[in-house]
């Protein structure tokens, strides 16, 4: 990972070279395609000019196999923007409320984002500053693991997918504003299963066969030498599609963050055709007919899952400390992190005395009144969380919901909203105030 620099320089110079020139072929048949078929000559003009750029850039990313690493050099991202991103950025409070803002900027100016010329706009750039990265030797050795080149590639169509959703939605609440029916009821012609379905299915069979057989051939399969307990990974890491999970555990205990919570993710799926009252937005792409529905669910599924993946696969290193996209995973690096429970902040940073605790050799009953009588701010904080906050959300923001779901329904609801929340909430916790735990129990490993 940390070998010669020239030598990597002329070990990746072939592929970036590649990886230049064919996002300029992509851009120039963009151009021919807007200039020929749509007669946008502005917009020709636009792809062309990145065609023209990725080209000039092509023989930069070629120096290295002609014996000219430090060339390459001239098209990377500059050290000063990487420092900043490293020393700066490279935090999980600025990773966490950056994406979350970021997605409130992208709902709130949807109209804009969705445009074509945009979203282009923003794959070139996107791209662009991927083979950029590469050229750093600690940012290709991540995104080049052979572990992690589908993420990488999962995270460009997961964008594009998010894309054409919300494309789709604006056009359909356009429609609906005008009195036109979705563009969904214009396309509803049925079709036969052979051979229309079929052959479909078998042309991508084909397909998918073939970039199997190529990326089998390009990359080294990922697998590592047999388990040892005397000598474990730094850092230990689940499979890409537990990481969220492998993250929540930074914040919660074992069975809060890999029993309860994923239950209740399963439970909520299964819940929401029972709990789903708007008759509206079934069938077709919308976000104004169905705003809740569609902000729970970019909130629940891109932020508190998506990102997470992100984070745990990319900028999560040895010893799960939180290193920059181009940092070196050094496994020596140590962040003092101070765990304080809710209890500790009552009794003795508020009050000045010691935490209660029950004399040597007492009955259990009597150690569970006393860990009561410790623990009673984080049970009663606890309590009204989960009990005083559903009425309250019923008679303010949620009383249309209260209104025509009824109690039962709306109490499941409310209860699920809760513990979604219950993850960013900890977080927030734990990066301001170092809070670990609400209620601490150790006696019976029962910590919230």
């Amino acid at each position: 990972m940390h070998g010669n620099e020239d030598q990597f320089l002329e070990g990746v110079s072939g592929f970036l070279g590649t990886y230049f020139l064919l996002l300029s072929i992509m851009n120039a048949i963009a151009a021919y395609y807007c200039w020929q078929r749509l007669k946008k000559n502005n917009l020709a003009g636009l792809w062309m000019g990145f065609a023209v750029l990725f080209l000039i850039m092509s023989p930069f990313g070629y120096a290295g196999v002609n014996g000219s690493p430090e060339t390459m050099k001239w098209i990377g991202v500059p050290s000063v923007i990487k420092d900043f991103i490293d020393l700066q950025l490279a935090n999980a409070v600025a990773y966490t409320l950056g994406t979350t803002l970021l997605l409130v900027v992208l709902y709130f100016g949807r109209r804009f984002f969705v445009k074509p010329v945009v979203a282009w706009i923003g794959l070139n750039l996107s791209l662009m500053v991927t083979g950029m990265s590469i050229i750093d030797m600690e940012f290709a050795a991540i995104v080049t693991k052979p572990d992690n080149v589908p993420i990488v590639a999962m995270v460009f169509l997961l964008g594009f997918f998010t894309w054409l959703a919300g494309y789709r939605a604006v056009q359909n609440d356009d429609r609906h504003e005008q009195g036109l029916e979705p563009l969904e009821a214009l396309d509803n012609e049925k079709v036969l299963v052979w051979p229309d379905l079929v052959y479909t299915e078998m042309i991508c069979m084909v397909a998918l066969t073939a970039i199997l057989i190529l990326w089998a051939i390009g990359l080294t399969a990922p697998l590592e030498e047999p388990a040892s307990s005397v000598k474990t990974p730094n850092p230990s890491k689940a499979p890409w599609y537990f990481l969220g999970l492998q993250e929540m555990l930074v914040y919660f205990d074992p069975w809060m963050a890999g029993v309860v919570l994923p239950s209740l993710v399963v439970v909520g799926l299964m819940a929401i055709p029972f709990l789903d009252y708007n008759k509206e937005g079934n069938g077709y792409y919308t976000i104004n007919q169905r705003k809740f529905a569609y902000i729970t669910f970019q909130l629940g599924f891109l932020e508190l899952w998506i990102t997470l993946i992100i984070l745990g696969t990319f900028l999560r290193g040895p010893n799960w400390n939180f290193f920059g996209p181009y940092e070196i995973w050094d496994p020596h690096k140590v962040e003092a992190l101070n765990s304080i429970s809710l209890s500790q902040y009552f009794w003795v940073k508020g009050l000045g005395v010691a935490l209660p605790s029950a004399p040597e050799g007492s009955d259990m009953l009597t150690q569970i009144g006393f860990i009561t009588y410790r623990e009673f701010p984080g049970i009663l904080l606890t309590l009204a969380y989960f009990i005083v906050l559903p009425p309250l959300m019923a008679v303010t923001v949620f009383k249309s919901f209260f209104v025509k779901m009824g109690f039962v329904r709306y109490m499941v609801m409310a209860n699920l909203l809760l513990f979604m929340a219950l993850l960013p909430l900890k977080m927030v916790l734990r990066w301001t105030l170092n809070l670990q735990y609400i209620i601490n129990v150790p006696e019976y490993f029962l910590n919230l």
